[in-house]
Protein backbone atom coordinates (compact mmCIF):
# COMPACT_ATOMS: atom_id res chain seq x y z
CA UNK A 1 0.00 0.00 0.00
CA UNK A 2 1.73 3.62 -0.84
CA UNK A 3 0.96 6.17 1.59
CA UNK A 4 1.19 9.60 -0.31
CA UNK A 5 2.31 12.80 1.79
CA UNK A 6 0.85 16.37 1.28
CA UNK A 7 4.18 17.56 2.17
CA UNK A 8 2.35 21.43 2.06
CA UNK A 9 -0.27 20.49 4.67
CA UNK A 10 2.34 19.02 6.93
CA UNK A 11 4.34 21.92 6.73
CA UNK A 12 1.45 24.19 7.39
CA UNK A 13 0.45 21.85 10.61
CA UNK A 14 4.31 22.23 12.00
CA UNK A 15 4.14 26.01 11.61
CA UNK A 16 1.15 26.06 13.32
CA UNK A 17 2.48 23.68 16.11
CA UNK A 18 5.62 26.23 16.40
CA UNK A 19 2.93 29.09 16.64
CA UNK A 20 1.41 27.10 19.57
CA UNK A 21 4.18 26.49 21.62
CA UNK A 22 5.66 30.02 20.83
CA UNK A 23 2.44 31.47 22.13
CA UNK A 24 1.97 29.21 25.10
CA UNK A 25 5.81 30.22 25.96
CA UNK A 26 4.75 33.95 25.77
CA UNK A 27 1.63 33.51 26.87
CA UNK A 28 0.49 31.56 29.49
CA UNK A 29 -2.60 32.05 30.14
CA UNK A 30 -3.72 31.82 26.55
CA UNK A 31 -2.07 28.19 26.31
CA UNK A 32 -5.55 26.29 26.88
CA UNK A 33 -7.69 28.62 24.58
CA UNK A 34 -8.62 26.93 21.23
CA UNK A 35 -6.55 27.63 18.45
CA UNK A 36 -7.69 30.51 16.08
CA UNK A 37 -6.00 30.04 12.88
CA UNK A 38 -4.40 33.21 11.17
CA UNK A 39 -5.97 34.18 7.42
CA UNK A 40 -3.50 34.72 4.71
CA UNK A 41 -2.73 38.92 4.70
CA UNK A 42 -4.38 40.54 1.80
CA UNK A 43 -1.82 42.21 -0.62
CA UNK A 44 -2.64 45.78 0.74
CA UNK A 45 -1.11 44.81 4.04
CA UNK A 46 2.28 42.34 3.22
CA UNK A 47 5.72 43.99 3.95
CA UNK A 48 9.23 43.29 3.20
CA UNK A 49 11.73 41.58 4.78
CA UNK A 50 14.22 44.39 6.55
CA UNK A 51 17.66 43.85 4.63
CA UNK A 52 18.72 47.93 4.75
CA UNK A 53 22.26 48.31 6.93
CA UNK A 54 20.63 51.20 9.30
CA UNK A 55 18.16 48.42 10.39
CA UNK A 56 20.89 46.24 11.54
CA UNK A 57 22.59 49.29 13.07
CA UNK A 58 19.10 50.55 15.18
CA UNK A 59 19.27 46.56 15.87
CA UNK A 60 22.69 46.56 17.46
CA UNK A 61 22.35 49.68 19.27
CA UNK A 62 18.69 48.67 21.40
CA UNK A 63 21.20 45.70 22.14
CA UNK A 64 24.03 47.43 23.53
CA UNK A 65 22.17 49.97 25.36
CA UNK A 66 20.05 46.73 26.87
CA UNK A 67 16.96 48.23 25.75
CA UNK A 68 13.20 46.73 24.77
CA UNK A 69 11.74 47.68 21.78
CA UNK A 70 7.89 47.79 21.56
CA UNK A 71 8.61 47.49 17.68
CA UNK A 72 10.08 44.07 18.21
CA UNK A 73 8.03 42.45 21.24
CA UNK A 74 4.40 43.32 19.51
CA UNK A 75 5.55 42.20 16.06
CA UNK A 76 4.90 45.74 14.30
CA UNK A 77 5.07 44.87 10.53
CA UNK A 78 6.56 48.10 10.19
CA UNK A 79 9.70 47.43 11.68
CA UNK A 80 12.00 47.20 8.88
CA UNK A 81 10.83 50.67 7.75
CA UNK A 82 11.09 52.37 10.66
CA UNK A 83 14.08 50.77 12.12
CA UNK A 84 16.08 51.52 8.66
CA UNK A 85 15.11 55.45 9.47
CA UNK A 86 16.79 54.96 13.08
CA UNK A 87 13.17 55.42 14.55
CA UNK A 88 12.84 52.79 17.34
CA UNK A 89 10.02 53.00 19.57
CA UNK A 90 11.72 52.41 23.62
CA UNK A 91 9.30 50.19 25.63
CA UNK A 92 10.62 50.57 29.15
CA UNK A 93 9.86 48.93 32.80
CA UNK A 94 10.78 45.35 31.13
CA UNK A 95 9.43 42.59 28.30
CA UNK A 96 6.42 41.04 30.93
CA UNK A 97 3.33 42.98 31.14
CA UNK A 98 0.63 42.43 33.58
CA UNK A 99 -2.22 42.38 31.85
CA UNK A 100 -3.44 40.04 29.41
CA UNK A 101 -4.82 41.44 26.70
CA UNK A 102 -6.28 39.06 23.39
CA UNK A 103 -5.19 41.19 20.87
CA UNK A 104 -1.37 41.40 22.19
CA UNK A 105 1.67 39.94 21.40
CA UNK A 106 3.88 41.19 24.45
CA UNK A 107 5.02 38.38 27.07
CA UNK A 108 2.65 38.49 30.05
CA UNK A 109 3.36 37.27 33.68
CA UNK A 110 5.09 38.77 36.33
CA UNK A 111 7.89 40.99 35.83
CA UNK A 112 11.20 41.67 37.30
CA UNK A 113 11.89 44.71 39.42
CA UNK A 114 12.55 48.20 37.80
CA UNK A 115 15.59 48.95 36.49
CA UNK A 116 16.77 52.21 37.82
CA UNK A 117 19.80 52.39 35.06
CA UNK A 118 17.16 52.67 32.25
CA UNK A 119 16.09 56.13 31.85
CA UNK A 120 19.84 56.75 31.15
CA UNK A 121 20.32 54.00 28.56
CA UNK A 122 17.10 55.36 26.69
CA UNK A 123 18.78 58.73 27.07
CA UNK A 124 21.94 57.70 25.54
CA UNK A 125 19.64 55.53 22.81
CA UNK A 126 18.31 58.68 21.96
CA UNK A 127 21.05 60.89 21.54
CA UNK A 128 23.52 58.25 19.48
CA UNK A 129 19.76 57.64 17.24
CA UNK A 130 20.08 61.59 17.04
CA UNK A 131 16.24 61.52 17.01
CA UNK A 132 14.22 64.80 16.84
CA UNK A 133 11.39 62.57 18.08
CA UNK A 134 11.15 59.96 20.49
CA UNK A 135 8.08 57.36 21.44
CA UNK A 136 8.28 55.99 25.01
CA UNK A 137 5.88 53.20 25.65
CA UNK A 138 5.72 50.44 28.69
CA UNK A 139 4.00 47.34 29.62
CA UNK A 140 1.39 47.32 32.25
CA UNK A 141 2.48 47.39 35.21
CA UNK A 142 0.06 46.69 37.98
CA UNK A 143 2.42 45.42 40.09
CA UNK A 144 3.87 48.93 41.11
CA UNK A 145 2.31 51.30 43.47
CA UNK A 146 2.37 54.39 40.85
CA UNK A 147 1.68 52.12 37.89
CA UNK A 148 5.65 53.16 36.35
CA UNK A 149 4.59 56.64 36.28
CA UNK A 150 7.81 57.56 38.17
CA UNK A 151 9.96 55.71 35.57
CA UNK A 152 8.21 57.48 33.14
CA UNK A 153 8.78 60.76 34.95
CA UNK A 154 12.40 59.99 35.30
CA UNK A 155 12.73 58.72 31.67
CA UNK A 156 11.43 62.19 30.08
CA UNK A 157 14.04 63.57 32.15
CA UNK A 158 16.89 62.09 31.57
CA UNK A 159 15.88 62.49 27.41
CA UNK A 160 15.71 66.35 28.48
CA UNK A 161 19.01 66.52 29.79
CA UNK A 162 20.56 64.18 26.78
CA UNK A 163 18.80 65.28 23.93
CA UNK A 164 17.16 69.15 24.63
CA UNK A 165 15.99 68.90 20.98
CA UNK A 166 14.05 65.74 20.70
CA UNK A 167 10.06 66.21 21.16
CA UNK A 168 8.91 63.72 23.11
CA UNK A 169 5.63 60.96 23.07
CA UNK A 170 4.34 59.09 25.70
CA UNK A 171 1.93 55.86 25.21
CA UNK A 172 1.45 55.02 28.66
CA UNK A 173 -1.12 52.07 30.44
CA UNK A 174 -4.52 53.47 31.85
CA UNK A 175 -2.93 53.52 35.54
CA UNK A 176 -6.30 51.95 36.64
CA UNK A 177 -6.70 52.03 40.69
CA UNK A 178 -3.17 54.50 40.66
CA UNK A 179 -4.24 57.44 41.69
CA UNK A 180 -1.63 60.50 41.61
CA UNK A 181 -0.09 58.21 38.88
CA UNK A 182 -1.18 60.22 36.01
CA UNK A 183 -0.29 63.67 37.15
CA UNK A 184 3.39 62.57 37.87
CA UNK A 185 3.49 61.67 33.95
CA UNK A 186 1.78 65.33 33.13
CA UNK A 187 4.05 67.09 35.33
CA UNK A 188 7.36 66.00 33.64
CA UNK A 189 5.83 67.49 30.19
CA UNK A 190 5.83 65.49 27.58
CA UNK A 191 4.93 67.13 24.59
CA UNK A 192 2.30 64.17 23.43
CA UNK A 193 0.53 61.83 25.40
CA UNK A 194 -0.45 59.10 23.59
CA UNK A 195 -3.17 56.63 25.57
CA UNK A 196 -4.92 53.68 23.06
CA UNK A 197 -8.43 52.92 23.56
CA UNK A 198 -7.96 49.88 21.23
CA UNK A 199 -11.63 48.94 20.76
CA UNK A 200 -14.87 49.86 20.71
CA UNK A 201 -16.36 49.21 24.74
CA UNK A 202 -18.78 46.69 23.39
CA UNK A 203 -15.60 44.24 22.68
CA UNK A 204 -13.25 45.46 25.83
CA UNK A 205 -14.60 42.13 28.20
CA UNK A 206 -12.78 39.63 25.35
CA UNK A 207 -10.25 42.09 23.77
CA UNK A 208 -9.11 44.15 26.98
CA UNK A 209 -10.44 42.52 29.81
CA UNK A 210 -7.76 44.34 32.03
CA UNK A 211 -9.01 47.74 31.22
CA UNK A 212 -12.07 50.39 31.60
CA UNK A 213 -13.24 51.91 28.11
CA UNK A 214 -14.16 55.01 30.49
CA UNK A 215 -11.30 54.86 32.58
CA UNK A 216 -9.00 55.72 29.69
CA UNK A 217 -11.72 58.14 28.46
CA UNK A 218 -11.37 59.89 31.69
CA UNK A 219 -7.22 59.70 31.36
CA UNK A 220 -6.80 61.58 28.12
CA UNK A 221 -9.95 63.99 29.32
CA UNK A 222 -7.52 64.80 32.52
CA UNK A 223 -4.43 65.37 30.42
CA UNK A 224 -6.20 68.56 28.86
CA UNK A 225 -7.58 69.68 32.58
CA UNK A 226 -3.96 69.14 33.94
CA UNK A 227 -2.10 71.16 31.01
CA UNK A 228 -4.14 71.97 28.00
CA UNK A 229 -0.72 72.58 26.42
CA UNK A 230 0.08 69.03 26.33
CA UNK A 231 -0.89 67.04 22.72
CA UNK A 232 -3.49 64.09 23.77
CA UNK A 233 -3.58 60.97 20.96
CA UNK A 234 -5.19 57.91 21.52
CA UNK A 235 -5.85 55.15 18.83
CA UNK A 236 -7.79 52.02 17.69
CA UNK A 237 -7.63 48.92 16.13
CA UNK A 238 -10.31 47.87 13.26
CA UNK A 239 -10.92 44.50 12.13
CA UNK A 240 -12.04 42.47 15.35
CA UNK A 241 -15.79 42.66 14.54
CA UNK A 242 -16.75 46.15 15.53
CA UNK A 243 -19.57 47.56 13.54
CA UNK A 244 -18.78 51.39 12.15
CA UNK A 245 -21.27 52.72 14.09
CA UNK A 246 -19.50 51.86 16.76
CA UNK A 247 -15.94 52.87 15.95
CA UNK A 248 -17.86 57.02 14.93
CA UNK A 249 -19.34 56.51 18.59
CA UNK A 250 -15.75 56.22 19.91
CA UNK A 251 -14.47 59.03 17.82
CA UNK A 252 -17.70 61.23 19.17
CA UNK A 253 -16.49 60.42 22.96
CA UNK A 254 -12.70 61.18 21.87
CA UNK A 255 -13.36 64.50 20.97
CA UNK A 256 -15.60 65.17 23.81
CA UNK A 257 -12.54 64.93 25.50
CA UNK A 258 -10.64 67.42 22.78
CA UNK A 259 -8.31 64.46 22.59
CA UNK A 260 -6.43 65.62 19.45
CA UNK A 261 -4.57 63.17 17.10
CA UNK A 262 -6.24 59.97 16.23
CA UNK A 263 -4.86 56.64 15.05
CA UNK A 264 -6.86 53.68 12.90
CA UNK A 265 -5.04 50.77 12.18
CA UNK A 266 -5.72 46.94 10.92
CA UNK A 267 -5.34 44.38 13.47
CA UNK A 268 -3.54 42.09 12.75
CA UNK A 269 -3.48 38.36 15.00
CA UNK A 270 0.20 37.64 16.35
CA UNK A 271 -0.45 33.79 17.27
CA UNK A 272 -3.29 31.39 17.47
CA UNK A 273 -3.79 31.76 20.79
CA UNK A 274 -4.77 35.20 20.02
CA UNK A 275 -7.97 36.81 18.85
CA UNK A 276 -9.01 36.07 15.22
CA UNK A 277 -8.81 38.47 12.83
CA UNK A 278 -12.80 39.21 11.64
CA UNK A 279 -11.99 40.57 8.53
CA UNK A 280 -9.34 42.47 6.96
CA UNK A 281 -11.03 46.32 6.50
CA UNK A 282 -10.21 47.43 3.14
CA UNK A 283 -7.99 50.99 2.43
CA UNK A 284 -11.14 52.53 0.95
CA UNK A 285 -12.60 52.12 4.46
CA UNK A 286 -10.01 53.42 6.42
CA UNK A 287 -10.41 56.45 4.20
CA UNK A 288 -13.69 56.53 5.20
CA UNK A 289 -12.77 56.61 8.59
CA UNK A 290 -10.16 59.52 8.28
CA UNK A 291 -12.65 61.79 6.78
CA UNK A 292 -15.42 60.96 9.31
CA UNK A 293 -12.18 61.96 12.51
CA UNK A 294 -11.76 64.93 10.14
CA UNK A 295 -15.22 65.92 10.15
CA UNK A 296 -15.53 65.32 13.78
CA UNK A 297 -12.29 68.26 14.37
CA UNK A 298 -9.37 65.88 15.41
CA UNK A 299 -6.56 68.04 14.60
CA UNK A 300 -4.32 64.98 12.78
CA UNK A 301 -5.76 61.43 11.91
CA UNK A 302 -3.87 58.57 10.81
CA UNK A 303 -6.33 55.48 9.08
CA UNK A 304 -4.44 52.94 6.93
CA UNK A 305 -4.45 49.48 7.16
CA UNK A 306 -0.59 49.18 8.45
CA UNK A 307 -0.79 52.75 11.20
CA UNK A 308 0.49 51.87 14.26
CA UNK A 309 0.45 54.36 17.27
CA UNK A 310 4.16 55.55 16.72
CA UNK A 311 4.48 55.17 12.91
CA UNK A 312 5.45 58.41 11.57
CA UNK A 313 4.96 59.78 14.71
CA UNK A 314 8.44 62.64 13.77
CA UNK A 315 6.46 63.03 10.66
CA UNK A 316 3.20 63.36 12.42
CA UNK A 317 4.14 65.79 15.44
CA UNK A 318 5.31 68.26 13.11
CA UNK A 319 1.81 68.13 10.85
CA UNK A 320 0.19 67.75 14.74
CA UNK A 321 1.65 71.25 15.68
CA UNK A 322 1.48 72.89 12.38
CA UNK A 323 -2.27 72.16 13.00
CA UNK A 324 -2.56 73.96 15.83
CA UNK A 325 -0.60 76.83 15.10
CA UNK A 326 -3.54 77.25 11.99
CA UNK A 327 -6.27 76.95 14.45
CA UNK A 328 -4.78 79.30 16.66
CA UNK A 329 -4.04 81.77 14.11
CA UNK A 330 -8.19 81.22 12.73
CA UNK A 331 -9.29 81.69 15.81
CA UNK A 332 -7.47 84.90 16.05
CA UNK A 333 -8.09 86.04 12.89
CA UNK A 334 -11.93 85.67 13.62
CA UNK A 335 -11.48 87.66 16.79
CA UNK A 336 -10.19 90.16 15.47
CA UNK A 337 -13.14 90.69 12.53
CA UNK A 338 -15.62 90.59 15.41
CA UNK A 339 -13.85 93.32 17.75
Amino acid sequence: MRIEIDHRRTEQGEAAAGQARKGAERHPEKANRPDNPIQRKPGWIRVKAPTHPIYHETRRLMRDNRLVTVCEEAACPNIGECWSQRHATMMIMGDTCTRACSFCNVATGMPAPLDTDEPNRVADAVAKLGLQHVVVTSVDRDDLRDGGAGHFARTIAAIRAASPGTTIEVLTPDFLRKDGALEVVVEARPDVFNHNLETVPRLYPTIRPGARYYHSLRLLDRVKQLDPSIFTKSGLMVGLGEERIEVQQVMDDLRSGEVDFLTIGQYLQPTVKHAAVARFVEPAEFEDYASLARARGFLLVSATPLTRSSYHADRDFAALRAARDAKLRAGDAVRAASA
